[in-house]
């Protein structure tokens, strides 16, 4: 038997460092695996922008790593899954991956009192996406959904184990308090680097649900669907990140959430700016 192994790398593109959530649990479950990973952090957040700008945005930062040979796209953000999805998926000859979808599953398999909560970017939720997914598969599902605009912000500037963060989460989640939710999702992969904050204000006995997370045991499950994995003899692995904003910045929040020693991180120019 000749197993086959594809060495392209899989490309991740995210509105900033978000996606990192999901690459932290792709350096875990497919350590054989290259990456290549851009977040767009010269022009994040993207939840409060029009779905015709996300659209583009998020077209220019996957025309960049198509044009870099991958194999597969993750979308790595909430607010990009719901409005530039299936118009991606649709338009590549490659497989195209979101976020919104493996979040939903968990959910359902987790929820004992059928109450489920969202929290993720006034795109996200003003989309409905989650709501609808839900609502489709388990009609009898209660759903309570938040904007959270302000939790991207403090995760980009690299606060989030501050005092500011942990104001900014406890303020911002108080009308969630009063629903009956057991489980909550995690509507976008920004939000993981807040996830002992809001477990604190949550209380223990509220799962969240990691929506990216999810995301990378569907991206190794289509990879041996598609018999695209790589599976090297010798380790010979890489991960290279691009980004449009600060690069020193980038790879600060980098090195500390995948505590990596050695990261590789590039200032590029999207959309001809």
């Amino acid at each position: 038997m000749i197993l086959l192994t594809d060495n392209r790398p899989i490309g991740f593109i995210d509105s900033g460092v978000g996606g990192l959530t999901v690459v932290k649990e792709a350096l875990k479950q497919l350590p054989n695996e290259n990456i290549l990973y851009v977040g767009d952090t010269a022009r994040c957040p993207y939840g409060p922008r029009p779905a015709e700008q996300v659209i583009q945005f998020t077209w220019e930062m996957t025309n960049y790593l198509v044009e870099r040979g991958i194999k597969m796209l993750v979308i790595a953000c909430n607010t990009a899954t719901a409005v530039a999805l299936e118009k991606i998926k649709a338009a590549l000859p490659i497989p195209v991956i979101g976020v919104i979808l493996p979040g939903t599953r968990a959910a359902i398999k987790q929820t004992s009192n059928q109450q489920v909560g969202i929290i993720g970017t006034l795109g996200t939720i003003k989309s409905h996406a989650y709501e609808t997914v839900l609502k489709e598969k388990v009609p009898e599902l209660t759903v309570s959904s938040l904007a959270c605009p302000k939790f991207v912000s403090v995760v980009e500037s690299n606060e989030y184990h501050s005092s500011v963060a942990k104001k900014i989460v406890a303020q911002t989640l108080t009308p969630l308090l009063s629903k009956k939710i057991d489980t909550l999702i995690l509507g976008c992969t920004h939000y993981p680097l807040l996830r002992p904050i809001i477990q604190n204000v949550m209380g223990e006995s509220v799962t969240l649900i990691d929506s990216g997370a999810e995301t990378v045991g569907e991206v190794s499950m289509l990879l041996d669907y598609f018999e695209i994995s790589h599976s090297p003899k010798k380790k010979q692995t890489f991960c290279h990140f691009y980004t449009t904003g600060s690069d020193k910045l980038f790879k600060e929040i980098a090195q500390d959430w995948l505590s990596l020693d050695s990261i590789n991180v590039e200032h590029i120019e999207l959309g001809g700016r």
